[in-house]
């Protein structure tokens, strides 16, 4: 333990029944230094975390804070000891404001035992204007898009004092402009000598922002390294427990006719005039900045969002889908950003999800085709390896990337024509990625027409086949994969 040290959490070991979760994890953090945990979803990250949190108690193992041994029993006792846990999921109050939601469960008194709604916005400013961002603190959380609602998650840690911060993919949501400012955010919180746990699968910020990284894989602490000695290779096959060749390239298939194409689709607040058109065989990219539009454009043509004017044509012929169920039976599927909120029921079961869109297929007249339905679970499970104790499982306890892939199973099991996927591997590990990436080079091979909404340029740049650029509504660039660049790419998206 060294004389700068912060927390040390040694010899960790959990357990849930017979299911092993960590095994002898150790994890130090120093005074002012960042340091990164990575490992695929399952590695047993997010139980470390709710350990240090006081969700959840170790069977074995030691926290020790500044060097004196703590018991973090509740979360209310992590918080006394100054440990401040950034989730990735945000948990914020919608029609409350920034200092209501920065306060909530610990509101500052008057004199006379009420509220003091005042203060609590004059400290919230306060902390606004010294991170320099742009909010008032009277604002409703629900003004704010969600890049700067992570960013009162930030605000709200920093308000607690805290000295050990834990940041859960703080870049999820974030507009490449707001993980600017967060960047900015972390250096000031290191020169207060505050110690940050940065979980992330995002190799660019690993290497960017942190000192220390330590690798976690099937509950065991598999690396230790300082930032500047590691090698982005050796840290995915850590991770893994395999090398990953080829990660990104994405096979190449001859493109056929149009499947898609979208004439001057317009929405009355979020874009206008936008025509593209997408081909069987073909991995077409979406990119653009927070706010650009892309999102909604696809939900729009799904039929979640009104359309307020424009043709959508498939195969050649005219359609109007006013709803997600015509678009469904047009043979369109639409795989959302939010898969926890928009693409998931998590209280259910396994089962209950991967049928959800084709419930009229497996329960007809009063009777469950049970037969049916467990077969073609068991044939998702295979194809895209899923790994749950059973198809009665809640969808809820699986990890991120098991989540995604079964939305992609509740989807593709009705073997659409047209697949819209939107942010597919956002919060998910390079495992996980690497398979999903293979899903859509099958996909496309299979001639499906593919659409990919994505904020990460390296995504865009290796398996797509041509990329559409949004700015502010607009469709501004349109370029073939001989013309992807970095740069070429940015230019149109920040007009």
């Amino acid at each position: 333990m060294s004389d700068n040290s912060l927390l040390e959490m040694n010899n960790v070991k959990k357990s849930f029944g017979t299911n092993v979760v960590l095994t002898d994890v150790n994890l130090s953090v120093n005074a002012g230094e960042v340091v990164a945990v990575l490992g695929e979803n399952g590695a047993g990250k997010s139980t470390l975390i709710k350990i240090l949190g006081g969700i959840y108690k170790a069977d074995e193992g030691e926290i020790c804070i500044n060097g004196e041994r703590k018991e973090i029993t509740s979360p209310a006792v992590a918080a006394q000891n100054g440990i401040a846990i950034i989730h990735q999921e945000i948990i914020l109050v919608p029609e409350r404001s920034i200092a209501a939601n920065v306060f909530l469960g610990r509101e500052l008194k008057n004199s006379l035992g009420m509220v003091d709604k005042s203060r609590m916005e004059r400290e919230t400013q306060k902390i606004i204007d010294e991170l320099n961002l742009d909010l008032r603190a009277d604002q409703l959380v629900s003004e704010l898009n969600m890049g700067m609602q992570q960013l009162v998650e930030v605000i709200k840690s920093i308000s607690t004092n805290a000295k050990i911060i834990v940041m859960d993919e703080p870049t999820s949501s974030l507009s490449n402009a707001e993980v600017e400012i967060l960047f900015g955010i972390v250096q000031k919180l290191r020169e207060n000598k505050v110690g940050i746990i940065y979980i992330s699968h995002k190799m660019e910020e690993i290497f960017r922002i942190s000192q220390h990284i330590v690798v976690l894989r099937d509950g065991k602490m598999v690396g230790n390294v300082r930032t500047e000695d590691a090698d982005r290779d050796n840290l995915i096959q850590l991770m893994v427990g395999k090398r990953l060749n080829h990660y990104f390239i994405r096979g190449q298939h001859e493109s056929r006719d149009t499947a898609l194409e979208v004439k001057n689709l317009s929405h009355n607040k979020y874009f206008r005039n936008v025509s593209f058109y997408a081909r069987y065989g073909e991995v077409v990219g979406f990119f653009g900045l927070v706010g650009a539009g892309r999102s909604e454009v696809m939900k729009t043509i799904f039929g979640t969002f009104p359309s307020a004017g424009g043709e959508v044509f498939l195969d050649g012929k005219k359609i109007a889908a006013r709803s997600p169920k015509e678009s469904i039976k047009h043979g369109i599927a639409y795989i959302p950003e939010d898969r926890r909120s928009e693409g998931l029921v998590l209280i259910k079961d396994v089962k209950f999800n991967m049928g959800l869109v084709s419930i009229p297929d497996y329960v007809k007249n009063l009777r469950v085709r049970n037969k049916e339905w467990d077969d073609m679970v068991e044939k998702m499970r295979k194809r895209f390896s899923i790994k749950f104790s059973s198809s009665s499982q809640r969808t809820g306890d699986l990890s991120g990337g098991n989540q995604q892939k079964i939305v992609l199973s509740k989807w593709l099991s009705r073997n659409p024509g047209i697949i819209i996927m939107d942010e597919p591997t956002r919060g998910i590990d390079v495992g996980a990625k690497a398979e999903i990436y293979s899903v859509i080079n099958d996909l496309a091979r299979e001639n499906k027409a593919i659409i990919i909404v994505s904020s990460e340029l390296e995504e865009i740049i290796n398996i797509c086949d041509r990329c559409y650029v949004m700015h502010e509504g607009r469709i501004t660039g349109e370029l073939d994969k001989k013309d992807f660049f970095q740069e070429a790419i940015m230019k149109y998206a920040v007009q």
